[in-house]
């Protein structure tokens, strides 16, 4: 009886230890679960919403600058760039905007790295329009005019004037007015020790005869070429401030940006060279913008009818791509002794440009 009494007296207390273990594991076991669920919300989701908000922009920016899905090395470029994306690779870089928690880039607009500075017909729309083709080449498609026309609108209207690049795309432009104006050598220094510049340069007599086509084009009244050369047709003095002519002067141009530039900043890209072998020139110009040789021979293929290369067709479309009707127009025909004089004339002029640019680009 006393001992039926001594265990009746400990049951309660060991039902209660019973309750107090089996709440002590119920409780541990929701923390657990609501750690679990913190973790997976907190770090995983971020990590998905960083992949699908950066892969959209990269797609766009790679193939809005030309319409093309490049490859290299048989693996299309979006894809591969897309992938390293997702993956942090743009992680840190300034050129990129981040939100608070730092992992939303979107496209920025940024002053050009690069400019096509000239000359005028000597083929700077073909080279803009195959410079296009690379995926790492952010271009404006107009000529902004900023250094030599609109220069009091300031850094910030012509930042806005350009295209929105991703960092480590080379943003550029193209105005062959500004090899030849006084002002512009100075203003590009003022905005980038750094910017790289690149002159599309062409025999002199060719370029001021196809310069001459393209004004009649649009004022078909203005008197002759050989009358608008010569100040003195009798005694054969070339009008050198003739626009058409003046340009050609390439040394005397030359020598304004080179006190402001180092020669290893200026590319010279060969117009003629440029028609008979533009993977050539263009692989050249890839090389000095720092850029991997992506535009090569199998993006071309040679008009007979307009007399210089075109852009096979881009994927999506019918029709190859050629530079429009106002290019490759067919020269007005000139005297040839007009034609030699002007030769003898450019002849010391010419020679000196070999000397300044470091290669004789053969003009006769």
């Amino acid at each position: 009886m006393t001992a039926f009494h001594h265990q009746h007296h400990h049951q309660p207390s060991a039902d209660l230890r019973r309750l107090f273990h089996r709440l002590t594991i119920a409780s541990s076991l929701s923390i657990l679960c609501f750690s679990l669920v913190y973790l997976l919300t907190g770090c995983c989701e971020p990590e998905l919403t960083e992949n699908s908000e950066i892969k959209a922009p990269t797609r766009e920016f790679l193939v809005s600058g030309s319409g093309w899905p490049y490859e290299r090395n048989g693996t299309s470029v979006v894809k591969e760039v897309t992938t390293a994306t997702g993956e942090g690779a743009f992680s840190g870089h300034p050129g990129l905007k981040a939100n608070s928690s730092g992992k939303e880039w979107t496209a920025t607009r940024r002053l050009p790295q690069a400019l096509i500075i000239g000359v005028k017909k000597g083929g700077t729309r073909a080279l803009l329009e195959f410079l296009r083709l690379h995926p790492d080449i952010r271009a404006l498609g107009s000529e902004p005019h900023f250094f030599d026309r609109h220069y009091a609108r300031g850094l910030d209207w012509y930042r806005s004037m350009m295209p929105k690049s991703l960092d480590g795309q080379i943003v550029m432009e193209k105005t062959p007015r500004y090899f030849v104006t006084q002002e512009t050598p100075a203003r590009v220094h003022a905005m980038s020790q750094d910017v790289k510049l690149i002159v599309v340069v062409r025999d002199p007599v060719s370029r001021a005869i196809s310069d001459y086509t393209q004004i009649i084009s649009k004022t078909p009244d203005i008197p002759p070429f050989e009358s608008l050369a010569f100040k003195n047709r009798t005694t054969g003095q070339i009008d050198s401030l003739w626009s058409p002519l003046w340009i050609g002067l390439y040394a005397q141009h030359m020598e304004r940006w080179m006190s402001w530039f180092p020669r290893t900043q200026i590319h010279l890209v060969s117009g003629e060279r440029l028609i008979s072998d533009p993977a050539g020139e263009l692989g050249k110009v890839q090389d000095f913008l720092g850029l991997q040789r992506i535009v090569t021979d199998k993006h071309f293929y040679f008009n007979k009818t307009k007399g210089f290369p075109c852009l096979k067709k881009p994927e999506g479309s019918s029709k190859p791509h050629c530079l429009g009707k106002t290019k490759g127009r067919t020269h007005v025909s000139i005297d040839p002794e007009v034609m030699q004089r002007l030769r003898d004339f450019y002849k010391p002029h010419n020679q000196r440009f070999y000397k300044m640019a470091g290669q004789d680009f053969g003009w006769q």
